[in-house]
């Protein structure tokens, strides 16, 4: 996979970003939201298709992305399809970190240090590349508004934006009602980022339980359930808040 395209889980991350505060918005649902981006991605790159709500690797050649290579990887050796809402929900805290990581060696954004109450190191981040932010965000808001169905990659991340409780923070206000009410309809227009949203969706909302049935997009519990919005306001500390509880924790920015 060439460097010519950004992926998903860059262009989700970078949404979240707070120019003004240069911390993430909704940190507690970003990961799950990023898991889910992987699998999108995947699912584009031909990787991976879905079998019901569950999702099948339909060829193991790598990409050529560290990090979306080695979630393939872990779905490989599953050796039988996964539901999405266990995999998005699985132990691999600290995606948010390693796609930080990865954008500042991209030079895509630029870290600073900083403290906590003078004591906790912290790390902003702010973008570096505003066009590119600019661009991303003019794709949604141009989907909101033309009505216009979108390509597959821009529903998909409009999906995400959604589910993982971005709509507050990208159209803020009474004024952004009817936009984030749009802005979740578009989950629609793509089949996977449906499936991935609802997932994210049901994994915040604890339903993970029972395998998702007849649901039309935004009929689902998750639909009508969005995840608390929280920010993080301190920005994200050093070592202390990258988890490495799993494999994707662990797998280096490239």
């Amino acid at each position: 996979m060439g460097r010519s395209r950004r992926t998903i889980p860059e262009e989700l991350l970078l949404l979240a970003l707070d120019p003004a505060t240069g911390t993430t918005a909704q940190p507690q649902s970003l990961d799950l939201g990023l898991a889910g981006a992987q699998l999108v991605e995947l699912a584009l790159a031909g990787r991976i298709a879905p079998d019901g709500d569950r999702i099948a690797v339909v060829m193991a050649r790598p990409t050529g992305d560290p990090t979306l290579d080695s979630a393939l990887e872990l779905l490989r050796r599953r050796g039988s399809p996964v539901r999405a809402v266990h995999w998005i929900g699985g132990p691999r805290l600290g995606l948010r970190q390693t796609y930080l990581t990865h954008l500042e060696r991209c030079g895509m954004v630029h870290a600073v240090a900083g403290q906590m109450c003078g004591v906790l190191p912290t790390t902003r981040y702010q973008a570096t590349e505003t066009a590119i932010s600019r661009e991303i965000r003019a794709r949604l808001d141009n989907a909101i508004r033309t009505g216009v169905p979108p390509d597959p990659r821009t529903a998909a991340l409009a999906a995400l934006a959604h589910a993982v409780g971005l709509g507050k923070h990208l159209y803020p206000g009474n004024e952004g009602r009817s936009s984030r009410s749009r802005l979740r309809d578009l989950i629609r227009h793509d089949p996977m980022g449906g499936l991935v949203a609802h997932a994210v969706m049901d994994v915040q909302n604890g339903v993970a339980a029972q395998p998702r049935r007849g649901s039309a997009p935004g009929n689902g519990p998750g639909a009508r359930k969005t995840a608390r919005s929280t920010t993080d306001a301190a920005g994200v500390p050093g070592q202390s808040r990258r988890h490495g509880h799993g494999s994707m924790a662990r797998v280096g920015a490239h």
